[in-house]
């Protein structure tokens, strides 16, 4: 099953059909995506599950009624342990950005994270699971998948947040922070950070 974000609120894709008790339920083939997507907006949807009973059918099917963007982006690790959050339209985020051409999703989650933040001296340790949000940009509504990657960095310089970005803020969490700042984040930071360990 995957969990899409849609005004930070689930959308399930799934190939079990259960019986509805306080959500909708779709025909992934059949359902115009779009519909869905502005009743989340206007709050008159709060979870819906998209059906389609292949599972390894499931994302490529939602592909192809909604254009993707894809991103990459860092839960970077210092060396006392601390996660680097950046603060962005007054909510706690990680870095992250959209792919340029030519490079691997690699290379896109550690220059999305210098460029956002000002870090250095950055290495990859793991991938993390994927998060999947929709939101709009120019009239159309969009998938964004971002591939996440534990990294870690002994860089003890400057945070610089990225202006044009409308980053407000860069700065190293520990646990009993992060805690906090996900009282004021997006669900699918929330999954990716209690799925990394560090929510209580």
């Amino acid at each position: 099953m995957y969990k899409v974000f849609v005004n930070d609120k689930p959308l399930f894709l799934t190939d079990k059909i259960e019986k509805e008790t306080d959500f909708q339920l779709f025909l992934l083939d059949s359902v115009d995506i779009d519909k869905i997507i502005i009743k989340y907006f206007q709050n008159k949807i709060d979870k819906a599950f998209l059906y389609h009973p292949e599972q390894k059918l499931i994302l490529k099917k939602l592909k192809e009624k909604i254009p993707v963007q894809k991103a990459g982006g860092g839960l970077v690790f210092n060396a006392n342990g601390e996660v680097l959050f950046i603060k962005r339209n007054g909510k706690w985020d990680l870095p992250k950005g959209g792919t340029e051409k030519n490079e691997t999703m690699e290379e896109t989650a550690v220059r999305e994270v210098k460029e956002e933040t000002g870090i250095g001296k950055l290495s990859i340790v793991k991938k993390l699971p994927k998060t999947y949000h929709i939101f709009k940009r120019n009239g159309k509504y969009r998938l964004k998948i971002t591939t996440w990657y534990e990294m870690k960095s002994d860089f003890t310089g400057d945070l610089i947040g990225q202006a044009e970005e409308g980053i407000e803020e860069v700065v190293w969490l520990n646990k009993a922070q992060i805690q906090e700042a996900m009282k004021n984040s997006y669900e699918n930071i929330k999954l990716l950070i209690d799925e990394a360990g560090l929510l209580e």
